[in-house]
């Protein structure tokens, strides 16, 4: 009774006295410390059998050689583990004296070999009886699956074709669908590859297109060189400016060209394009009503134009501040309105300022308070460059009857380094007046404010240049 009560937990009924006798079988099997190993090469070894086999259930004899393969694989790992299992379990019960003092179970099998030898090894002597105890379970397990095919009141022992048939195709349609399962788990990192390579090919697409407007900038930028080079050498060929012919003529010296001059206006030609390619810009986009990103690109853009002549002038003080504080440089109608080299800031914020309104009221305390400290440092500075001026004049007239004035010209030489100084103050207060005014205002109106400026400075260029077409009248 208490075999078939086991017989009936595991499904296979009381159909067979044969099929009792599995039970036992199979619960020493699972007890066995290597059931895991011999398991599942037991099903690895009976599934290239059956497949080799066309899918037909192998017979008692490659089940039995099926089950000799995989113990013998099973007792080759399991065993020696087993052993040192047992061993270090014992070690506590036995004395003192006679402790092995295992430290682990490498250690164990490690003392086992060297003690009594390899085969010591393999002592498990329940690890050689697995292989028969999973052929002889396959064989009632297939014999219990085939007697389910039985309905109760039915002796018959033949088991339907169209069942047989049934099972195969279910068995046949279930490893087919296995292999598509794996199939599509193994497309997916070759999905991933090619979706990661993809990436790669267009990031280096776009590292190619960078690249290659890098090089067209370098070139370009090459080519501007060199031709501002030859306009520079063929400038100094002619004698465009002579700094200070008059008065190296009246000594009997040669004149000679300064470099320094020349290339500051070729620099300043091109400034002037620029900037006339920026009021355009600006009188587009402003139009257009694009966001206040890309104005305030531009605005940095006009802010950035201006800084590069404040340094053009700073070098060009350097090779002649006469030329620079004189205005020659500038058009007959910018000459006009002409202050220490350049702009009076004050002069742009009164022009700017009614481009750019409504302000509020706290854009318009700040602008107010911005004029008013400019237009004290625009005094300052004109003190400083009369008083300048009033000791160079005190200097050269002094001792005019004795002839001899070579001592009379160094100090007014060392004098006019002050002069640089003064330009330099200036242009560093034009800087911060535009700083301070694009800080104030929106990057709208600070968008308005370099259009207003640029067209005004436009403007007195234009004013000349018809000053000096206007028609005249014969004397």
């Amino acid at each position: 009774m208490a075999e078939e009560k086991k017989a009936q937990s595991f499904g296979f009924g009381q159909r067979s006295s044969l099929l009792s006798m599995a039970v036992p079988l199979y619960a020493c099997y699972l007890c066995h410390p290597t059931h895991r190993y011999d398991q599942g090469s037991f099903k690895m070894l009976t599934n290239k059998a059956t497949e080799a086999n066309n899918m037909k259930p192998l017979p008692l004899y490659q089940k039995a050689l099926c089950g000799l393969t995989a113990g013998a694989i099973g007792a080759c790992v399991g065993s020696p583990a087993f052993l040192a299992l047992i061993r270090m379990q014992a070690d506590a019960t036995l004395p003192v004296a006679l402790h092995p003092n295992y430290s682990n179970a490498f250690h164990a099998l490690y003392r086992i070999v060297s003690d009594e030898g390899v085969l010591a090894l393999c002592m498990n002597s329940s690890a050689a009886e697995l292989p028969a105890r999973m052929a002889i379970y396959e064989q009632f397990h297939h014999i219990s699956r085939s007697g389910d095919a039985f309905d109760d009141g039915n002796d018959s022992t033949i088991v339907p074709s169209d069942v047989r048939q049934k099972n195969k195709a279910e068995y046949i349609s279930r490893n087919q669908v296995e292999p598509s399962i794996s199939d599509q788990e193994t497309n997916k990192p070759s999905n991933m590859i090619q979706r990661r390579l993809a990436q790669n090919r267009e990031a280096a697409r776009k590292c190619r297109l960078r690249k290659k407007a890098y090089v067209q900038q370098l070139e370009s930028s090459h080519l501007k060189l060199a031709q501002l080079e030859q306009e520079l050498e063929r400038a100094r060929q002619q004698g465009v400016y002579l700094s200070g012919a008059p008065d190296a003529g009246s000594f009997g010296l040669p004149t000679t060209v300064n470099s320094g001059i020349t290339a500051f206006e070729m620099e300043y030609a091109h400034w002037i394009e620029e900037q006339n390619r920026q009021i355009c810009e600006l009188r587009t986009i402003l139009q257009a009503h694009i966001t206040d990103i890309n104005l305030r690109i531009l605005v940095e853009s006009g802010l950035n134009h201006y800084c590069n002549l404040f340094r053009m002038k700073a070098d060009a003080a350097k090779a002649d501040v006469f030329y620079l504080i004189s205005g020659i440089w500038r058009t007959s109608a910018e000459r006009f309105f002409h202050w220490i080299g350049g702009f009076r800031p004050s002069e742009i914020l009164n022009v700017v300022v009614p481009q750019i309104e409504p302000l509020t009221d706290q854009q318009h305390l700040e602008v107010c308070n911005l004029r008013q400290s400019s237009l004290q440092t625009e005094d300052a500075l004109s003190q400083g460059v009369d008083k300048l001026q009033q000791s160079l004049a005190e200097g050269v007239a002094s001792d005019l009857c004795s002839g001899n004035f070579r001592a009379q010209m160094v100090d007014v030489i060392d004098k006019l380094e002050a002069l640089e100084n003064f330009v330099s103050q200036a242009d560093h207060l034009r800087q911060q007046t535009l700083q301070q005014m694009v800080r104030i205002l929106t990057t709208r109106q600070a968008a308005r404010g370099f259009l207003a400026m640029g067209e005004y400075f436009h403007r007195l260029r234009a004013l000349s240049s018809l000053w000096g077409a206007r028609p005249r009248e014969s004397a």
